[in-house]
């Protein structure tokens, strides 16, 4: 005999109600770490850790396997057709044909209505095992063309709110990260704040003692790797200038225009070396942003190949140009570029050109060699075909993350 839970589709429950307890649970988990975690740990790496128990693994219901047993069961008197010569109160032994709707995912989550919209086209109780939804047909006339049509019309109501609910999750799962991004972030701005005006006041600080650095993890019913909570380990933070995204994005657009300048005009920068490109791309930059010290400092140079943009004694943004000269040689001037790197959120961008002839190779061991790097975090987007924008970390420091532009030209030999 068939046993299992039974489920409501639809009805039991309410996305708006779970999306907005996932909200409140990651905004208290948020507000329960301590103020030197929350200034120093990895907004990204920590938001990911945060939502990990509340990605919704919508179900996937498989027709194309469904298979079916039977039963034998009483059924009362009153639920047999009308043509039935059967005694009300009464109940007679009739077979049960049993259909099993394989699924994965989480099937509890049928059981809740729509978000956006809400059927009312009815419902219907289905069983519940481990890896199958079941739906029951009593066999009353030995039809199977009846039994047939009787199978597609519960499909039919199993089936009726379901893409609107996948809808509805796909929406949450697809935004709930940088909902919790921008709570870490807003939490990370009062605390900035409370500290600049508890700064002013010129008095030392009194920190509280005893917060939990940690939390336990509750165990996720998942199916792929978990994340675990990034750690702290510097207690201390201290606010450091920082370029806004949106002049690291300008500056990095700056050089791309100046570099496809390049390209346009071969005959005119034919033979120029590494120092004479990076000079004309300082020539464009400098008089476009107007940041340094008092003392007017703007951009400067370290080195042979640096562009670097200082604000009082803090290095801002720091550039690396280089002709290609193979993937190894890549990889090394990126750790050239993150061996400069001791401050947070730094901007950097590595500059490339190239006078190999064969241009679209190199883009694409650019694309595959840059995700070995062991300082790699994750890719942000590509702007156009060779303007990459990738996330890496500073040496021995996940937490501290750097953005990294990589810009390809190709040069005339």
């Amino acid at each position: 005999m068939y046993r299992g839970s039974r489920l409501k589709l639809y009805r039991e429950g309410n996305l708006k109600n779970l999306f907005g307890n996932s909200a409140r649970q990651i905004e208290s988990q948020i507000n329960q770490k301590s103020e030197s975690y929350i200034l120093n740990v990895s907004e990204v790496e920590f938001a990911e850790f945060l939502i990990q128990s509340h990605i919704i693994d919508f179900p996937v219901l498989d027709f194309e396997n469904v298979f079916v047993e039977s039963y034998e069961k009483d059924i009362p008197a009153e639920s047999f057709p009308g043509n039935y010569d059967v005694y009300r109160g009464k109940t007679y032994r009739r077979d049960v044909i049993v259909y099993h709707i394989p699924y994965t995912g989480d099937i509890y989550i049928l059981g809740n209505q729509g978000v956006s919209s809400f059927s009312i086209s009815g419902s219907i109780e289905v069983g519940v095992t481990e890896d199958s939804i079941t739906t029951e047909i009593i066999n009353f006339n030995s039809d199977p063309e009846k039994i047939k049509r009787d199978f597609e019309d519960s499909k039919r109501y199993i089936l009726s709110d379901y893409h609107i609910l996948k809808k509805d999750c796909e929406g949450f799962n697809n935004e709930v990260l940088d909902f919790a991004i921008g709570k870490i972030k807003e939490r990370k701005q009062k605390l900035l704040s409370k500290n600049d005006l508890l700064s002013s006041l010129g008095v030392p600080l009194k920190k509280k003692v005893g917060v939990a650095e940690t939390f336990s993890i509750p165990k996720p019913e998942l199916r792929k790797k978990i994340k675990i909570e990034p750690k702290v380990y510097e207690k201390g933070f201290k606010p450091e200038p920082t370029l806004s995204n949106e002049n690291y994005q300008e500056i990095l657009k700056i050089i791309n225009d100046v570099g496809k300048n390049f390209e346009r005009m071969p005959s005119t920068y034919i033979g120029k070396g590494e120092e004479d490109l990076r000079d004309h791309i300082l020539l464009i930059l400098d008089p476009n942003f107007e940041f340094g010290s008092a003392s007017g400092e703007t951009f400067n140079k370290k080195g042979k190949t640096d562009i670097l943009l200082k604000y009082d004694s803090d290095v801002v943004f720091i550039a690396e140009c280089k002709f290609w000269a193979g993937k190894g040689v890549y990889l090394s001037t990126i750790d050239q570029l993150l061996g400069y790197l001791t401050f947070r959120n730094s901007k950097t961008s590595l500059v490339i050109f190239v006078r190999n002839k064969d241009m679209s190779n190199v883009i694409t061991t650019i694309s595959e060699v840059t995700e070995t790097h062991p300082n790699y975090i994750r890719t942000e987007k590509k702007n156009g075909e060779t303007w990459w924008n990738y996330i890496f970390h500073i040496n021995d420091d996940r937490n501290r993350e750097i953005n990294l532009g990589v810009l390809a030209f190709h040069l005339p030999d």
